[in-house]
């Protein structure tokens, strides 16, 4: 539900997803897969800061509009980036959770979702291709695990972010332009 009010560009996004990352943080632990676990913590976090930002009021549009993701914000996520799989990683580490290629790819795919999740959570179109590249590389690796409704679950997160990309373009295209 959360993906496809994200996709519609509707705030209740952020309720269903708090609501889903509860489920989520259970079963991935009992998965032994803790950067999904961890992500799933994250997207609580991100998901009350959405929620704020998407409300807030502006000035002038009286909601923060979708946006481009300025040179600015791309390093501020490749920051993300960097810093959540450096983070992933030494739990892993820590915790003796290693397993083989699986836990690299884990880390990987959490890397990538934190910053698309912050994206999404300031509104930036570019979001729904970071997801898209998580949900692609996420999908071999549910079904290496033997998870297949999950795999499909992501299959199908992967179509609804190819949609969710061309449904905020059309917002963005309509949004006025700066003087």
């Amino acid at each position: 539900m959360s993906v496809l009010y994200s996709k519609n560009n509707n705030v209740l996004v952020f309720p269903y997803g708090i609501i889903s990352t509860g489920v989520f943080v259970y079963l991935l632990n009992e998965w032994n897969l803790v950067g999904d676990m961890i992500i799933n913590v994250y997207y609580f976090i991100m998901s009350i800061y959405g929620w704020y930002i998407w409300t807030r009021s502006d000035e002038n549009r009286g909601v923060t509009p979708i946006s481009r993701t300025t040179s600015k914000e791309w390093m501020k996520s490749s920051a993300i980036f960097i810093s959540s799989g450096i983070f992933v990683y030494f739990i892993y580490w820590k915790f003796d959770r290693f397993e083989n290629w699986v836990s690299y790819l884990d880390i990987l795919t959490t890397s990538i979702a934190f910053a698309g999740m912050w994206l999404m959570a300031l509104r930036k179109i570019e979001y729904w291709l970071v997801l898209l590249v998580a949900n692609i590389i996420s999908v071999p690796l549910y079904l290496y695990k033997g998870y297949g409704l999950t795999a499909l679950l992501f299959i199908f997160l992967s179509i609804i972010a190819c949609l969710g990309y061309q449904e905020w373009k059309k917002y963005l295209d309509k949004e006025p332009l700066a003087a």
